[in-house]
């Protein structure tokens, strides 16, 4: 397969997700902020009501001979979603649209790669001798499953789920021809991490690519360090990483990206010639922010989404009462600092995040066209907020002015219109592909909205459940 990623927005033709599993619906109110959700979901109603619009709008998109003319049959009831598991003769089994688990179930019919593996999974969920034993005579697809679920065929739990390997974005990130490794923040991801590694270094989908597969050393004895539990590691996420064109990727520091995590990124991106230009972003290390790409993503080329609170606030809408006591909202305004590899010593800076974005559009892709903004919540207290923290920034472009997000952030959807957009629900473009009404193809200016009440609830919005592999170049 050919990986190829340069812009965020060039048309998509491969991704890899993680569809929801049943380790989602385990999740218990007391631990579900230790494992990073903000609440506990409704399993059935996020696959079925909600997950699976999304594939298939991106199966209309990349695979149509996957479920175009097939949509009643695969819908029936008497097929129980068997075309949505992974583990199902049914299951769709795309070569464009990629299942995670898929790959995991894949590898692990290497009796070498399954041992080391499962002993690497035991060895970090403290599990005993006798289970190590239990899980090797574990069919793969049934192993698999253990991995990511945390529960045997049984439902019996042995060891936490890992509900965030959904967001595949933050497992890796494509630049180019080249994969960053994440290497997670939080301990809820060390194990999903760990699958990940394997699956990249060890799956044939890679096997072209595991010279250029980049992991993140950890700082030299980190350990030392001043900081809670292990010291100032050294952090980074694919959610903060974005990669704006050929030459050019922006690194965000925040709550899951450390300063070193950037600093060691920047560098191996540039000793191996990835990238010519590395941007940090440093938004302030918060909950409602986690990564960059909650707070700004591309729709076009002359076109972003943002939150306009770390933004300038030049067309602010409404008056946020928090700019008049202690904690002012310019403290959340981010720090932007532009390396560029023949010129490291000299860096550049932006005094806010459009400026930086304007930049990228008129620059980097050479945009004829003004560059416009379209703000989180129509730059209106307190909806921007309100929706921010709903992922109304955190949008997937298909291709270049077609995107996906939620449906439930109305004041978003109301300054999408105000540029011109169209906007369509995902059941309603589903039914129009599906009885010929529209083609995929000649789709433009739309934002296409999936329902969302309760997978919103995770904290990550369609821009974090895609890892994009391979994007069409985008001309400049």
């Amino acid at each position: 397969m050919h990986i190829q990623v340069d812009s965020e927005i060039g048309s998509l033709k491969a991704l890899l997700i993680h569809s929801p599993d049943s380790g989602l619906g385990k999740v218990v109110p007391s631990k579900a902020q230790d494992w990073l959700f903000e609440d506990i979901v409704h399993l059935d109603i996020v696959r079925s009501k909600e997950y699976d619009y999304y594939l298939k709008i991106l199966l209309y998109f990349l695979d149509p001979d996957k479920i175009k003319g097939k949509l009643q049959q695969i819908d029936s009831p008497e097929n129980s979603r068997a075309f949505y598991k992974p583990d199902n003769p049914d299951f769709h089994n795309s070569t464009k649209v990629i299942e995670l688990q898929n790959l995991l179930t894949d590898i692990l019919h290497d009796p070498d790669i399954c041992q080391k593996l499962t002993a690497s999974v035991c060895a970090i969920e403290g599990c005993t001798y006798q289970l190590e034993q239990e899980l090797l005579n574990t069919s793969p697809s049934e192993l698999a499953k253990v991995f990511i679920s945390g529960s045997m065929a049984n439902d019996n739990m042995i060891f936490p789920p890992i509900p965030n390997f959904i967001f595949t974005r933050d497992i890796g990130i494509t630049i180019n021809d080249h994969i960053l490794l994440n290497k997670p923040a939080k301990k809820a991801r060390a194990r999903e991490t760990l699958l990940a590694r394997y699956i990249f270094f060890n799956h044939q989908l890679f096997k072209d690519y595991r010279d250029k597969i980049i992991e993140i050393p950890d700082t030299l004895q980190f350990f030392l360090r001043p900081g809670e539990e292990h010291g100032e590691k050294t952090t980074i996420e694919g959610g903060d990483v974005m990669v704006v064109s050929k030459d050019h990727v922006l690194i965000g520091c925040s709550e899951r990206t450390s300063a070193s995590g950037a600093s060691e990124a920047i560098k191996m991106l540039f000793e191996r010639n990835v990238v010519s230009k590395a941007t940090v972003v440093k938004i302030p290390p918060k909950r409602d922010f986690m990564h960059i790409d909650t707070i700004f993503t591309q729709v076009k080329r002359n076109m972003w989404v943002l939150l306009g609170s770390i933004g300038s606030q030049e067309q602010s809408k409404g008056l946020d009462p928090i700019d008049y006591i202690s904690e002012k909202r310019n403290k959340e305004k981010p720090e932007i600092i532009q390396f560029t590899r023949n010129e490291i010593g000299s860096p550049k800076t932006f005094s806010c995040i459009e400026h930086l974005l304007d930049d990228i559009s008129q620059n980097d892709l050479k945009s004829n066209r003004p560059t416009e903004f379209i703000y989180s919540g129509n730059n209106i207290f307190p909806y921007d907020a309100r929706e921010q923290w709903t992922d109304s920034c955190n949008l997937l472009a298909i291709r270049e002015g077609v995107v996906i997000g939620y449906d439930r952030n109305d004041k978003t959807v109301e300054a999408f219109k105000e540029k011109g957009f169209e906007v369509i629900k995902a059941s309603d473009l589903i039914n129009k592909f599906e009885n010929g009404e529209l083609n995929p193809e000649s789709i433009e200016n739309t934002l296409i909205l999936m329902p969302s009440a309760e997978l919103s609830r995770a904290r990550g919005g369609f821009h974090c459940m895609s890892m994009p592999l391979l994007r069409e170049s985008f001309k400049r």
